[in-house]
């Protein structure tokens, strides 16, 4: 009786295996060209190509939003903004990707530039971001970094499974914003701002979301702040909630 019972198991197994390769899905990520964040995009596009090869998805790269358009977006399940900053998009671009998320007509991943959310460069803040990312706005950063903990809020959640219940990230800026975003969204970790290291006195918020996902959007979505050192692929709670993240989002 055992050895059916295991060899049902197995069958499963490799059904399910089979059926994840038939539903294969295309990915388009967004990254800067420039910048001290290119050796964390550097290091990402490694890692999501090697993603993608054992997954079954595909993916393609842009480092500017120019082609951008309805009928490009049309053709991938998931949109993500690996690093790259919600202004200086062009005009065509940024309306196509408000249907995409407005419409659900596919799935969005975004990291630490995507709430750099103001006045930059001469570009005015994009509104509608802004309210994506539940009404905030960029206000301030550890600019010579810190470690800290991260909280995980809502466990049950799936692009938290297998993530511990905390882990500690060795260097990053940390933003903050004028408010928390948590009323208008559903925060799924934040961070111990009593964690850093080396201690912070001013850049702190009280309440601070690192991570959440807007349920008031048609798009699955959710936003990972961390996302600026290349040692972030050195750690397995991160890449495990960047796993769980393009599965949940794409659909999968």
């Amino acid at each position: 009786m055992k050895k059916i019972l295991l060899l049902l198991y197995v069958i499963c197994i490799s059904f399910a295996a089979t059926a994840q390769k038939a539903k294969p899905f295309k990915v388009l990520a967004l990254y800067e060209n420039g910048g001290h964040h290119v050796a964390y995009s550097k290091r990402a596009k490694i890692w999501l190509d090697s993603m993608a090869v054992k997954s079954g998805f595909t993916i393609n790269y842009l480092q500017n939003t120019d082609s951008i358009d309805e009928a490009l977006l049309s053709q991938y399940q998931l949109f993500i903004q690996l690093d790259y900053a919600p202004y200086a998009w062009a005009p065509k671009a940024s309306a196509a990707f408000q249907k995409y998320i407005n419409q659900g007509r596919g799935g969005w991943i975004g990291f630490h530039h995507a709430t750099l959310l103001g006045e930059f460069d001469g570009y005015p803040m994009w509104d509608w971001f802004s309210q994506f990312m539940g009404g905030i706005r960029w206000k301030d950063y550890i600019a010579t970094f810190a470690s800290g903990k991260v909280i995980i809020e809502d466990r049950q959640h799936p692009v938290m499974k297998d993530v511990p219940a905390s882990f500690l990230l060795q260097q990053e800026e940390w933003y903050t914003y004028n408010k928390s975003p948590r009323p208008n969204v559903h925060v799924l970790a934040r961070v111990n701002e009593s964690s850093y290291q080396p201690k912070q006195t001013k850049v702190t918020m009280g309440d601070h979301p690192v991570v959440w996902t807007n349920e008031h959007y048609k798009a699955r979505n959710i936003y990972i702040f961390m996302g600026h050192s290349p040692s972030l692929f050195d750690n397995r709670a991160y890449t495990r909630l960047f796993t769980n993240a393009i599965f949940w989002a794409a659909g999968r």
